[in-house]
């Protein structure tokens, strides 16, 4: 690392992941992975319906058995009604660590809730859709929009490749995409270091950029979802969580492709999943910044994620529209976009890389 990213981060406290548990069947070892956190009584999983039915129930059962009391609490969604409610219930069961079993929504949940609360989380997720499984950010609804919110990284990941393997395709998919668009993110965040003096971290910049090729190289596998493709790309899902714990904060992994997706999910009525979206910004982006764009593209197409607007139901001018205003998400962050597209700009862009005809 060089001096000047040195001097620029300053010394911080890093938190990591301190168990991983990875591989075929991993749930059935979740008891023993919690017991290298402590003699703990009491626990609170968090998961939806479906959650509940793939991994959840398996979850209770083991850790009821291993002589914990614990109590499930099954959200309809992640917003700040439930993360309230969430905190309420660990704060009236006594809950000394909470468990999210799910995607996204649940682990967000137990992951903000445990913060708030002062016990850990532990992370088993049943599809690998974004890299929230393992970092240090919650995504939750407020006021009727997604707002990243700081909490802490999972104490254990317990990653049952059986049951990831088994989840629908384009989640899979959607979790590569997420992934792979640290390409562009990383690149934002070195414009922001050269133009505007931010803090960076070379270490946590090579390690984002690490888990998007490690999915580029083995794209053609990822299709097949065979344990070894599941396994990597759980390890890259893990690694970009990682490279934001490093950082403390979500900038090696979000750039102007995550302002993007994120302008379209105030745009767009029913948003494609987050993954998708970035995928697809992350393909304009790369070809603002001048970047190789065509070969994001290709791999995005190996893998099977949609790259125009009309395979993810969006309208052409939705996307225009969100890639004009994607600088008013997070404005402080320095990104490609600068001070902004004009229509015409934003259009001509879309139409280089063929998101739109």
């Amino acid at each position: 690392m060089g001096k000047s990213e040195e001097i620029t981060l300053g010394i911080r406290n890093i938190r990591l992941p301190a168990v991983l548990s990875r591989g075929p069947n991993a749930i059935e070892g979740i008891g023993s992975a919690m017991d290298l956190l402590g003699d703990l009584g009491r626990g609170l999983i968090i998961c939806d319906k479906i959650t509940y039915n793939i991994a959840g129930r398996r979850v209770e059962q083991l850790l009821n058995e291993k002589g914990m009391k614990i109590l499930v609490y099954s959200i309809p969604a992640a917003n700040g009604k439930v993360l309230d409610r969430a905190k309420g219930l660990i704060f009236k069961h006594g809950a000394e660590i909470a468990v999210g079993v799910g995607g996204g929504r649940p682990i967000d949940i137990a992951k903000k809730s445990s913060f708030d609360s002062g016990i850990p989380f532990v992370s088993v997720p049943t599809a690998p859709s974004h890299d929230g499984i393992g970092s240090a950010r919650a995504s939750i609804r407020l006021d009727g929009i997604n707002t990243s919110m700081a909490a802490h990284p999972p104490a254990v990941i317990v990653a049952d490749t059986t049951i990831l393997s088994n989840a629908p395709y384009r989640l899979i998919a959607s979790g590569c995409g997420d992934v792979i668009s640290n390409i562009t993110a990383v690149r934002d965040w070195e414009i922001g270091r050269d133009e505007n003096g931010e803090g960076f971290s070379e270490y946590a910049a090579e390690l984002s950029r690490l888990s998007a090729k490690l999915l580029i190289r083995h794209a053609s596998e990822i299709p097949e979802k065979t344990g070894n493709s599941t396994r990597v790309v759980v390890d890259a899902l893990i690694t970009s969580g990682i490279a934001m714990a490093v950082a403390d904060s979500s900038r090696p992994a979000s750039g102007a492709e995550h302002k993007f997706s994120h302008s379209l999910d105030r745009i767009v009525e029913r948003p494609a999943l987050h993954g998708e979206q970035c995928a697809l910004g992350s393909i304009v982006t790369a070809y603002l910044q001048g970047g190789d764009w065509e070969m994001l593209r290709d791999v995005m197409e190996t893998i099977g994620i949609p790259t125009t607007a009309s395979a993810l139901g969006l309208k052409r001018e939705e996307v225009i529209r969100a890639l004009m205003e994607a600088k008013d998400i997070r404005p402080e962050r320095y990104t490609i976009l600068g001070k902004g597209l004009t229509c015409q700009e934003a259009e001509e862009a879309l139409k280089h890389v063929g998101i739109i005809d």
